[in-house]
C-alpha cells in the first residue's frame, strides 16, 4: 500500500530518496514493486473506478454513490456491493453535487379564499395509488443577465413525472394556467373529459387561490389543496423535484438570457428528470419507466383506466434514450426546432399551446 501511495500520491513531488525515508521503504523495493505485475483484484479495482469516473462525469456529478450503482447494476453488469462503490468514489473524490436552503416564491399575504390540505403530509398510495390522482404544483425562479425566469410545474404525485410545466418572466397567474392546460393535455382531460375527483395539491399563492384558477379547477372537477403557510413539507415531493432541477442543473451557471434558461429547463425536464433520472421511491426507476410498467401491468389485468392515448403520445415525443446531458437535446436544436417540439409534447393547437416567449 506503501507503494502504491508513493506512486499515486507523492512521485514528481518530492525526491523519491526523500519519499521512502520518511515512508521507511528501499528504493529497491519500490522499484522491484514497479516491476511486479498488477494483481487481478487490483485489475478489476483500477477498471472499475474508470467506469465510475466515467458515469459520473456522463450525468455531470447529478449523481452519487446510490444512483451511480445502480447505473452500473443495470447499464453495465455490475454485480459487485454497493459499498465497494462508495468506498472508490469517495477515494476517488467524487461527490454528487450539494444542495441549498428553502425559500418561500409565491406570495400568500392576500384575502383570497383558501383551501384545506387535503393531503396532511401524507404522500403514499393513501391519496395516489395511480396516475392523475394527485398533482402538485409549485413556482420557482432561475436569475439570467435579462432578469428573473420563473418556472410553474405540475408533478403527478404517484408517478413523480412533470406532467405539465410553463417557463416566463413574469409569475402571474397565466403562468400556472400555462402548465395545467399543458398537463391536462397530456393525459386527455377537457372539459368534456373531466379529472374525476384529482387533487391539486399547491401552497397557498395567489395564483392558485385566484378566482379564474378556482373556477378552473371547480369546472373540470378538481379537488383542490394547499399547504399550510410557508411550511415546505407540506409539499414536500414537490421541493424534493425544485431541489434536484437546481442542484443537479442550475446551480453555478451563469445564464446569459431567458431562452438559454428555458432550454436548460427544457432539456432537464423532458430529457433527463421524466425519461432518465432514477427515483428511489419508483424502485429506481424514473418516471417515464415507472408508469409504463404500471400501465401495462393494469392492461394486463383488463382493467386500464387511464387516457392510453396520452401516454402514447408522451412516449412518440419524449421515450426515446436520451443522453444523461438532456439539455444537450435542446442545446442541438434550432429556437423554431424546440418551439415546435415543445407544441407537439401536448400536440395541441398553436392557439391552446402554453405561452413560451419571454
Amino acid at each position: 500500500m506503501k507503494y502504491a501511495f508513493i506512486e499515486r500520491d507523492l512521485v514528481g513531488e518530492f525526491p523519491l530518496a526523500v519519499i521512502c525515508r520518511v515512508l521507511s521503504v528501499t528504493q529497491a523495493g519500490y522499484h522491484a514493486w514497479l516491476k511486479r505485475p498488477a494483481s487481478a483484484m487490483n485489475v478489476a479495482r483500477d477498471a472499475l473506478a474508470e467506469l465510475i469516473k466515467r458515469v459520473f462525469a456522463a450525468f455531470k456529478g447529478k449523481y452519487g454513490a446510490p444512483r451511480i450503482y445502480r447505473e452500473l447494476c443495470r447499464q453495465h453488469g455490475y454485480t459487485g456491493s454497493y459499498e465497494r462503490v462508495r468506498v472508490l468514489m469517495r477515494a476517488l473524490g467524487l461527490k454528487a453535487k450539494a444542495g441549498r436552503k428553502y425559500k418561500v416564491t409565491t406570495d400568500s399575504a392576500h384575502t383570497l379564499p383558501i383551501a384545506p390540505n387535503l393531503l396532511g403530509q401524507d404522500f403514499t398510495q393513501t391519496h395516489a395509488s395511480a396516475p392523475n390522482q394527485v398533482w402538485l404544483s409549485d413556482i420557482t425562479y432561475l436569475w439570467t443577465k435579462e432578469g428573473w425566469v420563473f418556472v410553474a410545474c405540475m408533478l403527478d404525485l404517484f408517478t413523480r413525472e412533470i406532467v405539465g410545466w410553463a417557463i416566463d418572466s413574469h409569475m402571474r397567474k397565466s403562468l400556472v394556467h400555462d402548465a395545467l392546460k399543458m398537463a391536462e393535455f397530456r393525459n386527455g382531460f377537457s372539459e368534456k373529459r373531466g379529472v374525476n375527483g384529482l387533487i391539486f395539491h399547491s401552497d397557498k399563492g395567489s395564483q392558485y387561490a385566484a378566482h379564474d384558477t378556482r373556477n378552473h379547477l371547480q369546472k373540470m372537477g378538481y379537488r383542490q389543496s394547499m399547504s399550510g403557510k410557508g411550511n415546505c413539507f407540506d409539499n414536500a415531493p414537490m421541493e424534493s423535484f425544485w431541489h434536484s432541477l437546481k442542484v443537479e442543473e442550475t446551480h453555478g451557471r451563469g445564464f446569459e438570457t431567458r431562452e438559454e434558461a428555458r432550454r436548460c429547463v427544457f432539456g432537464y425536464i423532458e430529457g433527463f428528470y421524466n425519461t432518465t433520472r432514477m427515483h428511489s421511491s419508483l424502485n429506481w426507476q424514473s418516471p417515464r419507466e415507472f408508469r409504463r410498467a404500471f400501465e401495462l401491468t393494469r392492461w394486463d389485468a383488463n382493467a386500464a383506466t387511464t387516457a392510453p392515448f396520452a401516454t402514447i403520445k408522451n412516449d412518440i415525443i419524449f421515450d426515446r434514450k436520451p443522453s444523461p446531458q438532456g439539455e444537450d437535446m435542446a442545446e442541438s436544436m434550432s429556437a423554431n426546432q424546440r418551439d415546435r417540439l415543445w407544441s407537439m409534447s401536448a400536440e395541441m393547437p398553436p392557439e391552446q399551446a402554453p405561452r413560451i416567449s419571454l
